[in-house]
């Protein structure tokens, strides 16, 4: 190879050195905005994150007290049955009956059938007297003589 080529080619390839470098230093320059950049982001997502912990933590606890507000309701429409059942199987003229009593919500159902329209009557007066009764829906039939 001539001298003259060999100074060419050494040339060039220092100059291609130079431009890598050059190039690296303004990647360098990207480098450091892209980790700028990127910890923007890491920092907007942990955000992110920290709200989505926080409305899921309010979400839970919403849902934990209706939860409880169905359990404390469900026990109480329970309890009110059994006062109710309890009240008619005292009473001498429905005590024999099968009467059918549901509660939701306090408003307790009476499904059966009475043997007179004043026991019917009475056994609405006794389910109101329950406390947390909050209405009597009153279906039962008095049975034909």
């Amino acid at each position: 190879m001539k001298a003259s080529t060999r100074y060419t080619a050494l040339a060039a390839a220092a100059l291609a050195s130079l431009a890598l470098v050059a190039c690296g230093e303004r990647e360098d320059a990207t480098v450091g905005q892209r980790m700028d950049n990127a910890v923007n982001e890491v920092q907007q997502a942990g955000r992110e994150m920290r709200d989505d912990a926080r409305q899921a933590g309010q979400d839970m606890q919403a849902a934990g007290k209706e939860a409880t507000d169905t359990i404390a309701r469900d026990a109480s429409d329970a309890a009110i049955t059994a006062k109710v059942n309890a009240a008619l199987a005292a009473d001498d003229q429905l005590s024999a009956l099968a009467i059918d009593v549901d509660t939701t919500n306090g408003q307790v159902e009476l499904k059966g059938t009475a043997p007179t329209a004043a026991a019917r009557d009475r056994a609405t007066t006794l389910a109101q007297a329950v406390q947390g009764v909050v209405k009597v829906e009153n279906r039962l039939t008095v049975q034909a003589s």
